[in-house]
Protein backbone atom coordinates (compact mmCIF):
# COMPACT_ATOMS: atom_id res chain seq x y z
CA UNK A 1 0.00 0.00 0.00
CA UNK A 2 1.40 3.33 -0.92
CA UNK A 3 2.10 5.62 1.91
CA UNK A 4 1.23 9.06 1.82
CA UNK A 5 1.38 12.29 4.28
CA UNK A 6 -1.03 15.26 3.88
CA UNK A 7 0.71 18.88 5.77
CA UNK A 8 -2.45 21.08 6.38
CA UNK A 9 -6.07 20.25 7.18
CA UNK A 10 -7.65 24.35 6.09
CA UNK A 11 -11.02 23.88 4.09
CA UNK A 12 -9.16 21.95 1.17
CA UNK A 13 -6.65 20.06 2.60
CA UNK A 14 -9.31 18.22 5.42
CA UNK A 15 -11.02 16.81 2.77
CA UNK A 16 -8.91 15.53 0.03
CA UNK A 17 -6.61 14.00 2.62
CA UNK A 18 -10.08 12.33 3.55
CA UNK A 19 -10.29 10.81 -0.11
CA UNK A 20 -7.02 9.48 -0.08
CA UNK A 21 -8.33 7.40 2.72
CA UNK A 22 -11.50 6.77 0.51
CA UNK A 23 -9.35 5.20 -2.08
CA UNK A 24 -7.20 2.72 -0.24
CA UNK A 25 -3.89 5.03 0.64
CA UNK A 26 -2.31 4.99 4.44
CA UNK A 27 -2.52 8.49 4.99
CA UNK A 28 -0.85 9.76 7.97
CA UNK A 29 -1.37 13.80 8.19
CA UNK A 30 -0.28 16.64 10.09
CA UNK A 31 -1.70 20.12 11.41
CA UNK A 32 -0.53 22.77 13.00
CA UNK A 33 -3.50 22.69 15.29
CA UNK A 34 -3.08 18.90 16.75
CA UNK A 35 -6.99 18.76 17.30
CA UNK A 36 -7.66 19.81 13.97
CA UNK A 37 -5.57 16.48 12.94
CA UNK A 38 -6.95 14.27 15.94
CA UNK A 39 -10.75 14.82 14.68
CA UNK A 40 -9.20 14.24 11.06
CA UNK A 41 -7.96 10.96 12.31
CA UNK A 42 -11.43 9.65 14.18
CA UNK A 43 -13.23 10.66 11.29
CA UNK A 44 -11.15 8.89 8.67
CA UNK A 45 -9.49 6.12 10.32
CA UNK A 46 -5.79 7.49 9.59
CA UNK A 47 -3.40 8.83 11.78
CA UNK A 48 -1.42 12.20 12.62
CA UNK A 49 1.60 13.02 13.36
CA UNK A 50 2.85 16.32 15.84
CA UNK A 51 5.31 17.81 13.27
CA UNK A 52 5.54 17.54 9.33
CA UNK A 53 8.89 15.50 9.70
CA UNK A 54 7.18 12.98 11.74
CA UNK A 55 3.96 12.89 8.94
CA UNK A 56 6.88 12.52 6.08
CA UNK A 57 8.77 9.52 7.77
CA UNK A 58 8.46 6.56 5.42
CA UNK A 59 6.31 8.00 3.05
CA UNK A 60 6.05 7.55 -0.86
CA UNK A 61 3.98 10.69 -1.57
CA UNK A 62 3.59 13.99 0.67
CA UNK A 63 1.38 16.27 -0.03
CA UNK A 64 1.14 20.05 1.20
CA UNK A 65 -2.08 22.31 1.17
CA UNK A 66 -0.81 25.80 3.59
CA UNK A 67 -2.08 29.25 2.87
CA UNK A 68 1.46 31.01 1.12
CA UNK A 69 4.51 31.27 0.80
CA UNK A 70 6.18 31.54 4.14
CA UNK A 71 3.70 28.70 5.66
CA UNK A 72 5.38 26.22 2.60
CA UNK A 73 8.52 27.37 3.60
CA UNK A 74 7.66 27.03 7.15
CA UNK A 75 6.51 23.24 7.14
CA UNK A 76 9.05 22.32 4.46
CA UNK A 77 12.47 23.39 6.38
CA UNK A 78 13.98 22.91 9.52
CA UNK A 79 14.86 20.02 11.72
CA UNK A 80 10.86 19.22 11.85
CA UNK A 81 10.06 19.75 7.97
CA UNK A 82 9.43 18.01 5.71
CA UNK A 83 12.54 17.76 4.37
CA UNK A 84 13.82 15.94 7.19
CA UNK A 85 11.40 13.50 7.31
CA UNK A 86 11.71 12.25 3.60
CA UNK A 87 13.45 9.51 2.19
CA UNK A 88 15.66 9.32 -0.77
CA UNK A 89 13.39 8.86 -3.75
CA UNK A 90 10.21 10.34 -2.00
CA UNK A 91 7.77 12.46 -3.66
CA UNK A 92 7.04 15.89 -1.85
CA UNK A 93 3.49 17.42 -3.87
CA UNK A 94 2.67 21.36 -2.86
CA UNK A 95 -0.72 21.93 -4.06
CA UNK A 96 -0.64 25.45 -1.97
CA UNK A 97 -1.76 28.23 -4.42
CA UNK A 98 2.01 30.01 -4.07
CA UNK A 99 4.64 31.60 -6.11
CA UNK A 100 6.23 30.11 -9.07
CA UNK A 101 9.70 31.25 -7.59
CA UNK A 102 9.12 29.06 -4.47
CA UNK A 103 8.38 26.38 -6.50
CA UNK A 104 11.61 25.97 -8.22
CA UNK A 105 13.71 27.16 -4.85
CA UNK A 106 11.96 23.57 -3.40
CA UNK A 107 12.28 21.49 -6.42
CA UNK A 108 15.93 22.80 -6.54
CA UNK A 109 16.34 21.77 -2.72
CA UNK A 110 14.50 18.29 -3.24
CA UNK A 111 16.77 16.98 -6.24
CA UNK A 112 19.81 17.84 -4.72
CA UNK A 113 18.48 15.61 -1.37
CA UNK A 114 17.65 12.96 -3.90
CA UNK A 115 13.97 13.38 -3.65
CA UNK A 116 11.21 15.07 -6.48
CA UNK A 117 9.12 17.68 -6.23
CA UNK A 118 5.69 19.12 -7.86
CA UNK A 119 3.74 22.57 -7.91
CA UNK A 120 0.18 21.34 -7.93
CA UNK A 121 -2.07 24.27 -7.02
CA UNK A 122 -5.63 23.05 -7.24
CA UNK A 123 -8.96 24.74 -8.84
CA UNK A 124 -12.37 23.96 -7.55
CA UNK A 125 -12.69 25.55 -3.91
CA UNK A 126 -14.23 24.16 -1.21
CA UNK A 127 -16.91 22.12 -2.68
CA UNK A 128 -14.46 20.95 -5.31
CA UNK A 129 -12.29 19.80 -2.64
CA UNK A 130 -14.97 17.96 -0.41
CA UNK A 131 -16.67 16.43 -3.84
CA UNK A 132 -13.47 15.16 -4.82
CA UNK A 133 -13.73 17.23 -8.02
CA UNK A 134 -10.95 19.68 -8.19
CA UNK A 135 -8.51 20.60 -10.97
CA UNK A 136 -4.67 20.14 -10.72
CA UNK A 137 -2.53 21.96 -12.53
CA UNK A 138 1.22 20.94 -11.96
CA UNK A 139 5.08 21.83 -12.68
CA UNK A 140 7.64 19.20 -12.69
CA UNK A 141 9.10 16.37 -14.91
CA UNK A 142 6.90 13.61 -16.55
CA UNK A 143 7.85 10.30 -14.50
CA UNK A 144 7.34 12.13 -11.41
CA UNK A 145 3.54 13.38 -12.65
CA UNK A 146 3.01 9.96 -13.79
CA UNK A 147 3.64 8.66 -10.41
CA UNK A 148 1.68 10.98 -8.44
CA UNK A 149 -1.24 11.45 -11.10
CA UNK A 150 -3.37 8.53 -10.02
CA UNK A 151 -3.19 8.67 -6.53
CA UNK A 152 -4.24 12.76 -7.01
CA UNK A 153 -7.03 10.80 -9.11
CA UNK A 154 -8.37 10.39 -4.88
CA UNK A 155 -9.85 13.70 -5.00
CA UNK A 156 -9.22 15.37 -8.55
CA UNK A 157 -11.82 15.06 -11.57
CA UNK A 158 -8.65 16.50 -14.16
CA UNK A 159 -4.91 16.74 -13.39
CA UNK A 160 -2.29 17.94 -16.01
CA UNK A 161 1.51 18.63 -16.33
CA UNK A 162 1.92 22.32 -17.27
CA UNK A 163 5.55 22.16 -17.78
CA UNK A 164 8.75 22.49 -16.01
CA UNK A 165 8.72 23.45 -11.85
CA UNK A 166 7.07 26.41 -11.45
CA UNK A 167 4.42 25.76 -14.33
CA UNK A 168 1.62 24.96 -12.11
CA UNK A 169 1.60 28.27 -10.35
CA UNK A 170 1.88 30.22 -13.21
CA UNK A 171 -1.32 28.12 -14.38
CA UNK A 172 -2.82 28.88 -10.98
CA UNK A 173 -2.14 32.90 -12.03
CA UNK A 174 -3.81 32.74 -15.29
CA UNK A 175 -6.70 30.83 -13.87
CA UNK A 176 -7.37 33.47 -11.30
CA UNK A 177 -7.18 36.22 -13.33
CA UNK A 178 -9.48 34.35 -15.75
CA UNK A 179 -11.96 33.85 -12.87
CA UNK A 180 -11.68 37.81 -12.00
CA UNK A 181 -12.36 39.32 -14.98
CA UNK A 182 -15.52 36.71 -15.15
CA UNK A 183 -17.09 37.37 -11.66
CA UNK A 184 -16.91 41.00 -12.45
CA UNK A 185 -18.51 40.92 -15.66
CA UNK A 186 -21.46 38.68 -14.07
CA UNK A 187 -21.60 41.00 -11.09
CA UNK A 188 -22.47 44.07 -13.80
CA UNK A 189 -24.66 41.75 -16.02
CA UNK A 190 -26.90 40.64 -12.98
CA UNK A 191 -27.05 43.70 -11.35
CA UNK A 192 -27.90 45.35 -14.59
CA UNK A 193 -30.57 42.19 -14.98
CA UNK A 194 -32.11 42.61 -11.91
CA UNK A 195 -32.52 46.63 -12.00
CA UNK A 196 -34.27 46.27 -15.09
CA UNK A 197 -36.39 43.05 -14.30
CA UNK A 198 -35.72 40.34 -15.40
CA UNK A 199 -36.56 36.81 -13.97
CA UNK A 200 -32.94 35.53 -12.98
CA UNK A 201 -33.90 31.89 -13.35
CA UNK A 202 -34.96 32.45 -17.03
CA UNK A 203 -31.77 34.68 -17.89
CA UNK A 204 -29.46 32.14 -16.58
CA UNK A 205 -31.57 29.06 -18.52
CA UNK A 206 -31.00 30.97 -21.62
CA UNK A 207 -27.49 32.98 -21.90
CA UNK A 208 -25.53 30.12 -20.33
CA UNK A 209 -26.58 28.07 -22.97
CA UNK A 210 -24.68 30.34 -25.16
CA UNK A 211 -21.35 32.15 -25.41
CA UNK A 212 -21.98 33.78 -21.84
CA UNK A 213 -22.03 30.48 -20.58
CA UNK A 214 -19.28 29.69 -17.60
CA UNK A 215 -18.92 27.28 -13.86
CA UNK A 216 -19.47 30.61 -11.85
CA UNK A 217 -22.58 32.34 -13.44
CA UNK A 218 -24.34 28.14 -12.81
CA UNK A 219 -22.79 27.85 -9.63
CA UNK A 220 -22.94 31.58 -8.22
CA UNK A 221 -26.07 33.07 -10.02
CA UNK A 222 -28.67 32.15 -7.00
CA UNK A 223 -26.45 33.63 -4.63
CA UNK A 224 -25.73 36.85 -6.42
CA UNK A 225 -28.87 37.66 -6.67
CA UNK A 226 -29.88 36.98 -3.38
CA UNK A 227 -26.85 39.07 -2.29
CA UNK A 228 -25.71 36.03 0.25
CA UNK A 229 -22.21 35.90 0.10
CA UNK A 230 -20.76 33.94 3.17
CA UNK A 231 -19.50 30.93 2.09
CA UNK A 232 -16.85 29.76 -0.52
CA UNK A 233 -13.75 30.93 -1.53
CA UNK A 234 -13.15 33.72 0.25
CA UNK A 235 -12.00 37.50 -1.09
CA UNK A 236 -8.58 37.84 1.21
CA UNK A 237 -7.29 34.31 -0.54
CA UNK A 238 -8.46 36.08 -4.33
CA UNK A 239 -5.97 39.06 -3.40
CA UNK A 240 -3.28 36.68 -1.73
CA UNK A 241 -3.61 35.16 -5.32
CA UNK A 242 -3.93 37.74 -7.52
CA UNK A 243 -0.77 39.75 -5.95
CA UNK A 244 0.99 36.64 -6.42
CA UNK A 245 0.13 37.16 -10.20
CA UNK A 246 0.78 40.50 -10.37
CA UNK A 247 4.37 39.72 -8.94
CA UNK A 248 4.81 37.33 -11.26
CA UNK A 249 3.63 39.66 -14.22
CA UNK A 250 6.21 42.17 -13.76
CA UNK A 251 8.76 39.64 -14.12
CA UNK A 252 7.58 39.04 -17.55
CA UNK A 253 6.46 42.44 -18.32
CA UNK A 254 2.65 41.66 -18.68
CA UNK A 255 -0.43 44.22 -18.16
CA UNK A 256 -2.82 42.94 -16.30
CA UNK A 257 -5.31 46.04 -16.30
CA UNK A 258 -8.32 44.79 -16.16
CA UNK A 259 -7.17 42.73 -13.36
CA UNK A 260 -5.74 45.35 -11.45
CA UNK A 261 -9.14 47.54 -11.56
CA UNK A 262 -11.09 43.96 -9.93
CA UNK A 263 -8.34 43.62 -7.34
CA UNK A 264 -9.60 47.37 -6.27
CA UNK A 265 -12.93 46.55 -6.28
CA UNK A 266 -12.14 43.18 -3.88
CA UNK A 267 -10.30 45.97 -1.54
CA UNK A 268 -13.51 48.20 -1.48
CA UNK A 269 -15.29 44.89 -0.35
CA UNK A 270 -12.59 44.11 2.45
CA UNK A 271 -12.74 47.52 3.34
CA UNK A 272 -17.35 46.83 3.93
CA UNK A 273 -16.15 43.69 5.76
CA UNK A 274 -16.27 41.39 3.05
CA UNK A 275 -13.05 39.26 3.74
CA UNK A 276 -14.03 36.05 4.25
CA UNK A 277 -17.41 36.74 1.54
CA UNK A 278 -16.72 34.81 -1.27
CA UNK A 279 -15.35 35.70 -4.28
CA UNK A 280 -18.85 36.64 -6.12
CA UNK A 281 -19.37 39.56 -3.37
CA UNK A 282 -18.10 42.01 -6.15
CA UNK A 283 -21.81 42.32 -7.13
CA UNK A 284 -22.10 43.78 -3.22
CA UNK A 285 -20.39 46.98 -4.60
CA UNK A 286 -22.99 47.31 -7.73
CA UNK A 287 -26.41 47.34 -5.00
CA UNK A 288 -25.92 50.10 -3.15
Amino acid sequence: MTKVAFIGLGVMGYPMAGHLVKAGFDVCVYNRTTAKAEQWANEFSGTFATTPKQASDNADIVFACVGNDDDVRQVSFGEDGIFAGLETGAIYVDHTTASAELARELNDFAVKQGNHFIDAPVSGGQAGAENGLLTVMCGGDETTFAKVQPVMAAYAKFSQLMGASGYGQIAKMANQICIAGVVQGLSEAFNFAQRSGLDADKLVETISKGAAGSWQMENRYKTMFAGEYDFGFAVDWMRKDLAIAFAEAQKVDAKLPMTEMVDGFYEQVQQNGGNRWDTSSLISLLKD
